[in-house]
């Protein structure tokens, strides 16, 4: 392409010269420059991502539509010496919050963390009415005195503590109370931006490969909080029940793309394996 046109520049009476062009005196370097812009661009678009332009909000594209249900994970670290006293203040005083009308809200499920991160707790909320719901309840909450007096305590046995906000996959089961005895796995991916339509896409049509065992309990992606994060909820039996369930996923066709597809994704990844509090709806 640069070839012709420096044909077509010396036909109109440019003269070329060893540093470019020479018209009326005054050397010209537009050809080789051109040259060189147009095949550092081509090299630079192979790497471009090419963006699919979205008119709606991935929370509207993959959240339930039916319902308007907005949860809230906590995670929080105890100090080992306090994590007894820790499980029976949640024992004493989470349910009596979830069991009252007055609070629109629902303790999903409480764990400690057993594999993965140590001496952790980790509490899942639903608050159904979505954010206003969640409001109603921290407004009661600190008018609430045994709840003031809980946070105190609390406060005394932990080293840290985070939560975010979640919504639910539309295409995921919505978590409800099971007997057990189980294990549950809580998977947390950290997807890197703009890529949750994509992860979306290809978990609906994945989430049929794992619910032969009923192992799937629940999916959800952040609002609030670290965000692109998704956690995915797993119930199994024992060890070796998960082993077995996860690895029985390999023998469906197109499992095996999916986890080509969506490796790619994903920034960093963690799994814990958590065992029920003894007050937990999810047993």
């Amino acid at each position: 392409m640069a070839t012709r046109l420096l044909q077509r520049v010396v036909g109109t009476g440019l003269k070329q010269t060893r540093t470019g062009l020479r018209k009326d005196g005054q050397v010209s370097t537009v050809v080789r420059s051109l040259s060189a812009f147009q095949e550092d661009s081509w090299f630079k678009s192979l790497f471009v991502r090419k963006v699919d332009p979205r008119k709606d909000a991935h929370s509207h594209l993959l959240a339930k539509k039916e319902d308007n249900n907005l949860y809230k994970i906590q995670f929080h670290n105890v100090k080992p010496e306090c994590l007894d006293a820790y499980n029976e203040l949640c024992a004493d005083v989470l349910p009596s919050i979830h069991a009252d009308p007055e609070y629109p809200c629902e303790l999903v499920g409480t764990w400690n963390t057993w594999y993965g991160e140590q001496d952790q707790a980790v509490h899942l909320w639903r608050y159904r009415g979505g954010y206003p719901a969640l409001t109603d309840v921290m407004n009661k909450l600190r008018q609430n005195e045994k709840f003031t007096d809980y946070r105190k305590e609390r406060g005394k046995m932990l080293l840290s503590r985070r939560n975010q906000l979640l919504l639910e996959f539309s295409f995921w089961n919505e978590p409800v109370p099971r007997p057990g005895p189980n294990i549950y796995e809580l998977r947390s991916y950290q997807l890197r931006p703009g890529t949750m339509i994509e992860w979306g896409n290809y978990w609906a049509r994945a989430i049929e490969f794992r619910q032969q065992n009923h192992e799937a309990v629940g999916g959800f992606f952040s609002q609030i909080g670290s965000l692109y994060t998704v956690h995915h909820l797993w119930a199994y039996k024992d060890l070796q029940s998960r082993e077995d369930t996860r690895n029985s996923a390999w023998q469906h066709d197109g499992w095996d793309e999916v986890v080509y597809y969506t490796v790619p994704l994903i920034q960093n990844m963690e799994s814990r394996i958590m065992i029920p509090m003894k007050n937990s709806p999810l047993k």
